[in-house]
């Protein structure tokens, strides 16, 4: 009779996620993430297969939790369009800069493996869809509290704040100072999100 996991498999796959997050997919061994899990390589095999499947179960609970985390934060601000400003601002608030040098497992595994993993890129379309519809569900709640034109198509600015986020999530990997980052968000909120509440 088999005997039953005795680890934590949540546990095990963000110390995985944050391997490939850290590293990149190539550059990670199996010896890697024996070392990170605690975890022999047949219990590895075992409950999760080869390096690949590993790293795309990693992938996955990263987009969920990323998923996760967005609706609710979109969600608890008073005002929608604040929680569309915080959008933007949210790649460079983190005061200890960690954040800002991993950028975005989901990006960087696009970058690094998008063209020869269909299956990483068919995620990716999927992840950035989903953050599209709930950045597009922010949006129309910002134009029924009047705080957005109503005649703006909600899933074409959706798409622009992304755009614009994912954006300075990458610059915030080249090393430009927090200063000149918050500047640029902001410009980009007031290009994007013009305050339109008193008009």
């Amino acid at each position: 009779m088999a005997r039953p996991r005795t680890f934590d498999e949540k546990q095990v796959l963000n110390a995985v996620r944050d391997q490939f997050w850290d590293a990149g997919y190539a550059a990670t061994s199996m010896e890697d993430l024996m070392r990170v899990s605690g975890l022999g390589k047949g219990s590895l095999y075992a409950a999760f297969g080869d390096k690949r499947q590993l790293f795309l179960r990693a992938l996955r609970s990263y987009t969920d939790d990323s998923h996760g985390y967005l609706r609710e934060a979109l969600a608890e601000a008073p005002r929608a369009l604040d929680a569309l400003r915080m959008l933007l601002e949210a790649p460079i608030d983190d005061p200890t800069g960690t954040g800002t040098r991993r950028g975005c497992l989901m990006a960087n595994s696009t970058c690094e493996l998008g063209n020869a993993d269909p299956e990483v890129l068919s995620h990716a379309h999927r992840t950035y869809e989903t953050s599209t519809a709930l950045i597009g569900d922010c949006v129309v709640r910002a134009q029924r509290e009047g705080d957005l034109p109503a005649g703006a198509d909600p899933i074409a600015l959706a798409r622009a704040l992304l755009a614009a986020q994912q954006g300075l999530v990458f610059m915030s990997r080249t090393g430009l100072d927090t200063a000149t980052l918050t500047a640029t968000a902001r410009s980009l909120a007031a290009q994007l999100l013009p305050d339109h509440s008193g008009d």
